[in-house]
């Protein structure tokens, strides 16, 4: 059977220097190749055979020029081992300046930024078992562009777990997965702008980013006040917003869980004027020192646009998200999110699906319970005789109360001890009347198990 050059060898784009003859020309062209970098050293060429057919011209001609490199070092041909670019042909490159290292080793060594769980506890094997099964049992049709709201097999895994373990009201129809909760966050805002909403209340301190998305999407945030109950939801019937955004099981960054009081003013502001609540369950499974609270969804699931990741109970890379979403709002955030599932891939979602399915995903959650809960303990024990810690009972952060007017000096001080902290004061609401608050926003998840005890170490020498 004759075979097609088609069929093998490696692809090589070259385009011979004009004006020089073809053979001159060819090793022109594989001389530049080889002296700018772009053919590394060891890189292995295409047969003379190969590389004349894709050409279009005389196998000779590339052989002479083959042989001509050879004889000039920049290339090597050894029987059984093909042509190559030679070794010594390897450039020198300039040095740039992402390339330098600073004069104190690089970024930060110590880092208690919240957001972030401990990166190392990923659980590799059994995430890798769960990916050979869903390998295995994937069908064919996995493999295509798919529904725009994600995979069915992990909308039902998520459905059973979100009834089971948050109290959400849902079914597969009504979840849509997304890349985490920034992206879900841009398609609900993309559809409350669609709708004519111009304004959305947000808690008075929150993530910045979040701020800025809604911004972007083109809608205006206003500040909800917050105090040791969560945010003063009675006050949204003063406010002019469409929706408003809450973190009800664990407000970020301050800690406090929105009382039930709190929580019924909300769904009867969104049952009164018509408006929409989005739901951040940022880090619901992880609770200490209280019963679970379930999600505001299940007051209202016809009011709440319930949101969700497994960017803090997983890994953030692993850009998986949901939204489960009010039957009326369906189509419209299936519609602002496209016509396909653009998302994380369809592998990734069937793993996620097994993952939950076998039970694994709990047996996770459980194991990094205890690991954050000990954390947490540790950091009461090693500052809380020299600052007040609150926001402890679940979650994976604590607030340091300082003392008035310090947080800028802290914050020095960390950097000099090359520690990565974030205060309080950049969580505030540009708009927000609140009194002055230096604290500090501590990540106890974040440092890896060896890296924990010597963060401990110098949070504290940086305290006042």
């Amino acid at each position: 059977m004759t075979e097609s050059w088609a069929t093998f060898g490696a692809d090589l784009h070259l385009e011979p220097v004009a004006g020089r003859g073809l053979r001159a020309g060819l090793a022109e062209a594989l001389r530049e190749a080889a002296r700018s970098g772009r053919l590394a050293p060891g890189t292995r060429l295409p047969s003379s055979r190969i590389l004349a057919a894709d050409l279009g011209i005389a196998r000779n001609t590339v052989a002479e020029a083959y042989a001509e490199l050879v004889a000039e070092g920049w290339l090597t041909a050894r029987q059984g081992s093909g042509t190559r670019v030679a070794e010594r042909a390897r450039p020198r490159r300039p040095a740039t300046v992402s390339a330098r290292r600073p004069a104190r080793g690089g970024g930060p060594s110590y880092s208690l930024q919240p957001g972030s769980p401990d990166l190392g506890a990923f659980p590799r094997t059994a995430w890798l078992s769960a990916a050979r099964k869903a390998l295995a049992q994937a069908p064919n049709e996995a493999l295509g562009y798919g529904d725009p709201r994600g995979r069915i097999e992990l909308r039902e895994a998520l459905a059973g777990y979100l009834a089971r373990a948050r109290g959400v009201y849902t079914d597969p129809e009504r979840i849509v997965l997304c890349s985490g909760f920034a992206h879900g966050l841009m398609l609900v805002g993309r559809m409350l702008r669609a709708r004519r909403v111009r304004e959305l209340a947000v808690e008075s301190y929150a993530v910045w980013v979040h701020r800025k998305l809604l911004a972007d999407v083109g809608l205006r945030t206003v500040p909800l006040l917050l105090d040791g109950a969560g945010a003063r939801t009675q006050d949204l019937a003063g406010l002019s917003a469409g929706a408003v955004m809450l973190t009800p099981a664990h407000q970020f960054p301050t800690g406090v869980a929105l009382t039930p009081e709190r929580r019924a003013a909300a769904v009867d502001w969104a049952r009164t004027t018509g408006g929409l609540i989005l739901e951040d369950d940022y880090d619901g499974e992880f609770r200490y020192d209280r019963q679970p609270v379930g999600a505001l969804q299940g007051l209202d699931p016809d009011r709440v646009v319930y949101l969700g990741t497994a960017s803090k109970s997983l890994a953030p890379g692993l850009r998986m998200g949901w939204m489960v979403v009010p039957p009326g709002l369906l189509d419209e955030v299936v519609a602002a999110k496209g016509r396909a599932d653009w998302t994380s891939s369809a592998m990734d979602q069937l793993t996620l699906a097994q993952f939950l399915s076998s039970g694994a995903y709990d047996r996770h959650v459980r194991g990094m319970r205890l690991r954050y809960r000990r954390r947490r303990d540790q950091l009461v024990a090693a500052v809380g005789d020299r600052v007040r810690v609150s926001g402890i009972a679940a979650g994976l952060h604590a607030v340091l109360d300082l003392p008035p007017g310090t947080e800028r000096t802290v914050l020095q001080a960390a950097a000099w001890h090359s520690l990565a902290l974030e205060g309080l004061s950049m969580y505030r609401h540009p708009d927000a009347d609140l009194p002055p608050r230096d604290a500090l926003v501590v990540g106890y998840a974040t440092p890896s198990d060896s890296a924990w005890g010597p963060t401990l170490e110098v949070l504290g020498a940086t305290l006042p």
